[in-house]
């Protein structure tokens, strides 16, 4: 069972989300990283060491290192989100 730790910067984004549901929507998908890579709709990023996260419209990117997932960012789904 794998630890998060959350980044200032994405607890930041997280805390800016105006909607409730969307951000326990959020949380409750990040908590299922625990069981990593064992999870749905996580794919690694093409170039990157990162993977993303996608809850509705909004993706998490985060890292992987042995049994630590450090959530690095928090963003709604545009066009330059990648």
């Amino acid at each position: 069972m794998n630890q998060i730790k959350w980044q200032k910067k994405a607890l930041k984004q997280l805390r800016k989300i105006k909607n409730i549901q969307t951000r326990n929507r959020i949380y409750d998908a990040v908590d299922t990283l625990r069981h990593f890579p064992d999870c749905r709709n996580v794919k690694k990023l093409v170039d990157r060491e990162e993977y993303r996260l996608r809850v509705g419209n909004w993706r998490v990117f985060f890292t992987a290192d042995l049994n630590i997932i450090y959530i690095e960012e928090v963003k709604k789904r545009n066009e330059t989100t990648y």
